[in-house]
């Protein structure tokens, strides 16, 4: 029955996006990370990416990370200015512990900023964070 169903909370998993230096291009980009806060490694990573708004869409963006170790981050993947009018979500599951954690992170339109910075747990930057 649908009450014996147990689905695990996500805990100190989070998403971030930083403005880094790219050498290559000698400009600044949005990059968008998984951060695990957690004390144990999370396996087969898999995030899905989409930008929305009431009029417009962008493609779904798959990305198979694989192992984020315990107290460390993966980078996921560059995101355009043009897309921060938008809300930006971030679909996550991964396993952990022999359970599917599953859990859904919105960064709602506008709030990618550096008005918005704060100290990223794990990461030695700063930049927006959901958990």
């Amino acid at each position: 029955m649908r009450k014996d169903i147990e689905i695990p909370v996500v805990k100190n998993v989070h998403i971030a996006v930083v403005r880094e230096w790219n050498e290559e291009f000698g400009g600044h980009d949005w990059n968008s990370y998984i951060i695990n806060n957690r004390d144990m490694p999370i396996e087969m990573v898999f995030v899905v990416t989409k930008g929305y708004d009431n009029e417009k869409k962008t493609s779904l963006l798959r990305h198979g990370i694989g192992t984020v170790e315990s107290k460390s981050s993966a980078k996921i993947e560059m995101i355009q200015e043009e897309l921060f009018s938008m809300n930006n979500e971030f679909t996550v599951s991964f396993f952990s512990e022999g359970k599917l954690y599953d859990k859904k992170y919105i960064f709602r339109k506008n709030t990618i900023n550096e008005r918005a910075f704060r100290d990223l747990p794990v990461m030695d930057q700063r930049g927006v964070l959901v958990s």
